[in-house]
């Protein structure tokens, strides 16, 4: 059924058709919407699950994975310096292969203090372990979700995953969105059965010592279970296409790629705004295409060396810095190129919307004007000099 909904209010209704036993989270701009609504679900009787209030996002990931052990299934959300306030636990969540699934509401992160949207959050968690998903729009967050717990609790895989959705842009924003029937959830999400689980009939034990003799192997699983996981994602868009009627292939999508002579490689929701300029540019003659990373982990490296080895030209749009080093999206790119014989000529760098500054038509074309023979490594887009000359002084 087709309803106009705020981003936030989608993504709790899709939760609570996901039947989670244990809720757990800490209100943080711009995530509060989502939990606010479960709650209110929760306390109406709509959702019959526990909600579990903490002090702190550290608590609230510790709940959930103190719930998902047990063998319920569990949600929570959280943004910017929560999520980094979670770093500890996301470490233990996904080492003890634990199928949690949250939201992460990008967000700035702080100094200084910014509550609006880039990716910087959740690009810093990328070494916990955790799946990363980003959406475009308001029902890839919402269909993410139940691709999550499907992917998360799948008997090879148990690991948690995070649907990351840009802050205000997607969870505050209103569109139509398709929403499913619990029929339909309840085919493509079966109850969630466990694997292993803390149970005093049946002792076992979690996230034991392991010295060097042993964790070592530990990582390596986690790893190689990564790689599974890349085959894994399209089986189960497969399987969704089947039951809701929407295709993803889950790692990539290609936007007229196929004879781009100027790519641009991005995630999350400026992709609608890059579609947008592609279709412009076209109509006018010009080849140029997206490349929209979906999964950010597992890192899709031979999809993504698919799609443009045969480009002239790469422009890849970070939202986030590694400060000191190259944008991260951009390092992993250039990496998936760096020992193959088939590259494109130039790979360049473009920082852009940092502390939810508007990422404009008129930006994305200047990426595309600026993307010539010429390497870039970090050009940054729409600085305004004036502040510049502030902060130096």
């Amino acid at each position: 059924m087709k309803e106009f909904l705020e981003g936030s209010l989608a993504v709790g209704e899709i939760i609570r058709l996901c039947k989670p036993g244990v809720i757990s989270a800490y209100p943080i701009t711009p995530q509060t919407h989502i939990v606010e609504e479960l709650a209110t679900m929760v306390c109406e009787g709509k959702l019959n699950s526990q909600f579990v209030n903490v002090e702190s996002e550290h608590s609230a990931a510790s709940v959930v994975l103190g719930a998902v052990a047990t063998g319920v299934r569990v949600y929570t959300a959280t943004s910017s310096q929560g999520l980094l306030y979670m770093a500890e636990v996301l470490f233990n969540i996904a080492g003890m292969r634990l199928p949690v699934v949250m939201t992460c509401a990008n967000r700035a992160i702080s100094a200084p203090i910014n509550i609006w949207n880039d990716q910087q959050d959740s690009v810093s968690m990328r070494d916990t372990g955790w799946v990363q998903l980003f959406a475009e729009d308001i029902q890839e967050a919402a269909d993410f979700h139940l691709i999550a717990y499907k992917l998360a609790e799948d008997k090879s895989v148990m690991l948690p995953v995070m649907v990351c959705m840009d802050g205000f842009i997607l969870t505050h924003g209103i569109e139509t969105v398709d929403m499913p029937s619990q029929e339909q959830v309840d085919k493509f999400l079966p109850a969630y059965k466990p694997l292993y689980k803390l149970d005093t009939e049946n002792p076992i034990s979690m996230g034991l010592l392991a010295d060097p003799d042993y964790y070592m192997e530990t990582r390596y699983a986690l790893q190689e279970t990564h790689k599974d996981v890349l085959n894994l994602i399209p089986k189960i868009t497969a399987d969704f296409a089947k039951v809701f009627g929407r295709a993803y292939n889950g790692l990539v999508e290609e936007y007229y790629t196929k004879d781009a002579e100027r790519v641009i490689v991005a995630m999350g929701s400026v992709c609608g705004t890059i579609k947008e300029v592609v279709d412009e540019l076209r109509a006018k003659g010009k080849k140029v295409g997206l490349l929209k990373i979906t999964s950010y982990r597992p890192f899709p490296a031979q999809a993504i060396y698919e799609a443009l080895k045969n480009t002239p030209k790469v422009a890849v749009m970070d939202r986030a810095v590694s400060l000191g080093s190259f944008a991260p999206l951009y390092s992993e790119i250039k990496a998936v190129f760096c020992s193959k014989k088939k590259k494109p000529q130039v790979i360049s760098s473009f920082v852009v919307g940092l502390g939810g500054r508007d990422i404009t038509k008129d930006s994305i074309k200047e990426v595309f004007r600026l993307l010539t023979a010429k390497e870039l490594a970090g050009e940054f887009i729409d600085l305004k000099p004036e502040l510049l000359k502030e902060s130096y002084e």
